[in-house]
């Protein structure tokens, strides 16, 4: 994957000043020397995930796309606590997830598994949980996936969630679903291949989707 304006060498120096910016560590040297280890396998993640969206150039990673650095961010966070999940690991995960959250406006904890492949409009006001995330997801600002109870949600492939729309609770969101803007799923099942709308009175109107709105976003 080509990185625009960067090699690997100066993608990390860039992430680390902000880092040390943002968030500074004790051993800074020990800092980067764990996230370069790291930093192939999780550009070989970014690119999977970039050359499957539509509206990006296929291979290549620009950090001035604020989406594409919110998703290189993230995978380098999770990678690094799943590969060690050391203590020193964690607080490693933990300040790219914070560097995360501060530049993109995104609550994505370096522990959920995400999809190999998901897409993100506008991170702003994203607030995901520790949910079960099926592949080809899409999600735009002030989305929302969350536990009630602690029950969390299952999401099937292809669901796509437009702005101010959530999926809270014990749901099982079908493939194919795509929640309108707005819209909030709380403990409710959704068959997939279909659209939901909110309804009157706090119920939802699920309609029959024409086609897969998903082949919009990513190349199969």
């Amino acid at each position: 994957m080509r990185l625009i304006d960067h090699t690997q060498a100066s993608l990390l120096d860039y992430t680390c000043a902000q880092l040390g910016c943002f968030f500074p560590s004790g051993d800074g040297a020990a800092l980067r020397h764990r996230l370069e280890r790291h930093l192939p396998q999780a550009l070989a993640r970014l690119a999977h995930c970039i050359d499957k969206v539509r509206m990006w150039q296929s291979g290549q990673f620009n950090y001035l796309n604020s989406s594409q650095y919110c998703l290189y961010l993230y995978f380098l966070a999770n990678t690094v606590w799943r590969e060690e999940g050391s203590e020193e690991a964690v607080g490693a995960a933990t300040r790219l997830f914070l560097l995360n959250k501060a530049l993109n406006g995104i609550d994505l904890f370096y522990e959920i598994a995400m999809p190999e492949v998901f897409f993100i409009g506008h991170s702003v006001g994203i607030v995901l949980a520790k949910a079960t995330y099926g592949n080809y997801l899409v999600l735009y600002q002030n989305s929302t996936v969350g536990k009630n109870h602690g029950v969390a949600p299952v999401l099937g492939e292809g669901v796509i969630l437009y702005p101010n729309s959530a999926i809270i609770g014990r749901c099982r969101i079908g493939a194919n679903t795509t929640v309108s803007q707005g819209t909030g799923v709380i403990n409710r099942d959704t068959p997939g291949n279909c659209l939901v709308f909110a309804g009157t009175a706090g119920e939802l109107t699920i309609k029959a989707a024409k086609r897969p709105l998903i082949d919009d976003f990513f190349r199969f």
